[in-house]
């Protein structure tokens, strides 16, 4: 294996790192942002509607997990 294989994976694995450390802190932002504006103690289905609309808002693409 050559030294620019190995530092073509590095910097990908790099650059990925990077995106998801972004989206993390942008995903938990909009986390906090909807308990600030709910405050404690209400439903967790009523803070997963609002940030569902918060990451919509942010151009997020999420799943919503459905329980039946």
């Amino acid at each position: 294996m050559s030294n620019k294989i190995v530092t073509t994976e590095r910097t990908e694995f790099t650059e990925t790192r990077k995106g998801l450390n972004e989206l993390t802190e942008i995903v938990i932002g909009c986390a906090i942002e909807v308990h600030r504006a709910l405050g404690p103690g209400l439903l967790e289905s009523t803070y997963e509607m609002c940030l569902c609309r918060e990451l919509s808002l942010r151009n997020i693409p999420f799943e919503r997990v459905l329980c039946g």
